[in-house]
């Protein structure tokens, strides 16, 4: 007896509808439970709708699935006042306990409204959203959290190093990520990368950024704001609470997985699921909130294994000071900061496109590939993380050949024949374009 819809080998395609039918259908399958009767066929044909519902002045309202609506201030800017809008909107629909409403998830400049549809209706939240109108605050409660910070820490250069063995070994960020930091915002020396940091008053502008109440913040200060790329493929591995830079906004990774952001340092927990302490509430596993402010202060490695280990525990305190957050004008100099910082950003970007080295695999129009032979393509671009054969080996069909990395996944690279292999054209390191020939492997007799 088969007590599952999929086996292996099974395919699987999407239907688009609408967002009421996919309301019906929701009413169809509680019905189909409850009675226990088959659920009824699906729609006949795909159906679409527009992804902005509705759309008044610089704000949009967009569909999120059947479940969730988005919405959208301004322009895909860094600007403090959509934060402090999202914010207005963020508290005008909480104190109102609309039924319905599960949860809210405040953005930068997006606010996520997560909805009952069995409750409430779409159209129905849009009128609720609408009797908010275009709200505005110029002041919000804060706290100041003072975090200690091990810079360059020995788990982000280990980072480093894998990365660099693994799977781009001449990414410009490599050998340190704090130097090119320096570089592309046009500072002196690395000394000045790290008395901005410390300097910096992060403000957080939302949480799970990564996972697990990673916050996403970016310094008060215009002139804080250090910029930079994020790696590119990206990391594999990535210490818990590391803490680094992506674009203009700073993270600590909530726990060991996968990333981009460039490493300044690590800190201690962000999240601390089984013990409620004095920084984790009974029930809020997450140290932070919205409109925090994050100020580092510098502690040694062995230092801060420590605290790491104290914290959770409820054994190291953390300093946090309540205040409240103003939205102010930008301080003099902040534009010549930027334009300062821009330069720099366009000239280490040229740089780098200048002198990076093209892979030497032949692109698949040029490749030309031998009688009985099959050519094996990467299907995307990526990394080669590993090349698991070698020229003259005999494989089998479905046998797993390469293992590429891309976007934090890897992909494995099989055979699709039994045979000999002929000409590896990769090797560990290099970065692949979709479509670039991997390995040649010749179809043999043994294949009938």
């Amino acid at each position: 007896m088969e007590n599952g819809q999929l086996k292996a080998g099974d395919t699987v395609r999407f239907q688009r509808m609408t967002n009421q039918q996919a309301v019906q259908l929701e009413w169809e399958l509680d019905r189909a439970v409850a009675g226990l009767t088959k659920l009824p066929e699906l729609f006949a044909e795909d159906a679409t709708e527009a992804a902005i519902v509705k759309a008044v002045g610089d704000t949009l309202y967009r569909t999120a699935g059947d479940k969730y609506l988005l919405v959208e201030f301004g322009e895909p800017v860094l600007d403090m006042k959509l934060r402090f809008r999202v914010q207005a909107l963020a508290h005008w629909l909480t104190e109102r306990q609309v039924p319905g409403v599960i949860d809210i998830t405040p953005g930068i400049r997006t606010l996520q409204v997560h909805y009952d549809s069995r409750r409430l209706a779409r159209a129905e939240l849009l009128d609720i959203l609408a009797l908010a109108g275009d709200r505005t605050e110029t002041e919000v409660p804060s706290r100041i959290v003072h975090l200690p910070l091990s810079w360059e820490d020995p788990q982000t250069l280990l980072a480093i190093q894998k990365y660099m063995r693994s799977v781009r070994p001449d990414a410009p960020w490599c050998p340190s990520n704090i130097e090119f930091i320096r570089r592309i915002n046009g500072l002196d020396s690395v000394e000045d990368v790290k008395r901005i940091l410390f300097d910096a008053s992060y403000l957080v502008l939302g949480l799970g950024d990564v996972y697990l109440g990673a916050p996403v913040a970016t310094p008060t200060d215009p002139r804080h704001r250090l910029v930079t790329t994020k790696y590119n493929p990206a990391r594999t591995w990535t210490p818990e609470n590391a803490v680094g830079i992506g674009g203009a906004y700073l993270c600590v990774y909530g726990m060991e997985g996968p990333g981009g952001y460039q490493f300044v340092g690590r800190t201690i927990r962000m999240w601390n699921t089984y013990k409620a302490t004095d920084a984790f509430e009974s029930g809020k596993p997450w140290l932070l909130r919205g409109f925090d402010q994050i100020r580092f202060y510098p502690v040694g490695a062995e230092e801060l294994l420590d605290y790491r280990k104290d914290f959770p525990l409820g054994r190291f305190p953390v300093k946090i000071e309540p205040t409240t957050f103003r939205l102010t004008a930008p301080p003099s100099g902040s534009a010549e900061f930027k334009q300062k910082q821009q330069a720099a950003f366009e000239a280490e970007r040229e740089r780098w496109v200048g002198s990076q080295a093209l892979d030497d695999a032949p692109p698949a129009a040029d490749l030309e590939v031998p009688p009985g032979c099959r050519a094996l393509r990467a299907p995307t671009t990526a990394s080669v993380w590993s090349v698991d054969v070698a020229a003259g080996q005999p494989v089998s069909e479905g046998e797993r050949l390469v293992i590429l990395e891309a976007m934090k996944m890897e992909v494995a690279v099989c055979s699709p024949v039994t045979g000999i292999v002929r000409k590896v054209i990769v090797s560990k390191g290099g970065v692949m374009q979709a479509g670039q020939a991997l390995i040649i492997v010749e179809e043999t007799a043994d294949a009938e």
